[in-house]
């Protein structure tokens, strides 16, 4: 079997600031991503990892409170929850915010109203979420990070995180030339109305002084749209991104993650490797594992075959659970 040691995917991604690593749900993605961060931290890199998962587990990995607030647990490792009911929170008071500056105060209550059922609307906390990660990814690249790690949650999750920063992008494009146009019309309707210069049009200030409620909202869509660029212009750089998937010797994860090489691969976000997890050793004294173990032996030949052109990592089935610092560093030592 040609499947190597997990400190030499470490290795392989040494130089790579920023990784994602995915697949199904229950095959150990969050161990393979603190094992990662711990192994980079140890050796003097500075790292940030970043759990997207709602159902998160590395405070239980390192034994740890962790929280949507970042967390030093050593000289070179920095650890965040993402919340995302806190996250979903920030980011509609931003848009009631941004409406509140240009609108009717007498239709807030409205607009509130509706702004608080949107909040339960599909696909709302995955574009807040988003937007957060891109915030976050951005800000620990200018931070100096040499490594950001993204605990992500299951395959489809990911996926759908990797490629919306272009869609987001472009709906931001979209927002902001209508609001140029309305604002445009807004300053022709000042203008008959009060015979405004052209000087005056052009000031993004009001009478009294204060910021022009209309120049704001493009500036908050703008600073938006920029964000999205970054962050998408990061995520497409092969030098700077990397995304690993992990799986289990097991007909469904397989599966899984043909499929996801492929989603990824057409979406210009080809995977750099492939971690197998929960391996067992092929000879067994026992009937029962024995036959599992022939059996895992047989799909492994399949991953080796359907995998050919990825680098495959493995990671063997331990007696008890990976906890702590210490566990996470021995997981990349070779063996």
């Amino acid at each position: 079997m040609s499947f190597k040691p997990l400190g030499q995917l470490a290795s392989q991604l040494k130089n790579t600031p920023i990784l994602f690593i995915g697949g199904k749900g229950g095959v150990g993605k969050t161990t393979t991503a603190a094992t990662l961060a711990v192994r980079f931290a140890s050796q003097g890199q500075g790292t940030l990892l970043i759990s997207t998962d709602p159902a998160h587990s590395l405070g239980d990995i390192f034994s740890a409170k962790l929280g949507h607030s970042k967390t030093a647990l050593h000289k070179y490792l920095d650890v965040i929850e993402l919340n995302p009911d806190i996250i979903i929170d920030q980011h509609f008071a931003q848009v009631e915010r941004t409406i509140s500056g240009y609108t009717n105060p007498e239709m807030m209550p409205k607009i509130q109203a509706h702004l608080k059922l949107s909040k339960s609307a599909p696909g709302a906390q995955e574009a807040a979420m988003l937007e957060s990660i891109c915030k976050h990814l951005v800000e620990a690249i200018e931070a100096g990070y040499e490594h950001v790690i993204f605990d992500t949650a299951p395959t489809g999750h990911t996926l759908r995180l990797l490629v919306l920063p272009e869609m987001m992008e472009a709906w931001t494009d979209g927002l902001l030339t209508q609001q140029r146009r309305q604002a445009k019309l807004k300053s022709a309707a000042d203008h008959l109305g009060s015979a405004t210069s052209k000087s005056q049009l052009a000031n993004p200030f009001d009478k009294a002084g204060k910021p022009d409620r209309w120049q704001q909202a493009v500036e908050v869509l703008t600073k938006r749209k920029r964000l999205f660029s970054q962050a998408g212009s990061l995520l497409h750089d092969k030098a700077k991104t990397a995304v690993v998937l992990v799986m289990t010797a097991d007909t469904l994860p397989i599966e899984e993650t043909r499929r996801a090489t492929e989603q990824l691969t057409s979406a210009q976000l080809r995977p750099a490797a492939i971690v197998v997890n929960q391996l067992i050793r092929p000879k067994q004294s026992d009937d029962f594992w024995q036959q599992r173990a022939t059996r895992q032996q047989k799909l492994l030949g399949d991953i080796e075959q359907i995998f050919k052109s990825y680098p495959l990592y493995e990671i063997y089935l331990q007696q008890t659970d990976i906890r702590g610092f210490a566990a996470l560093e021995a997981m990349t030592n070779p063996e």
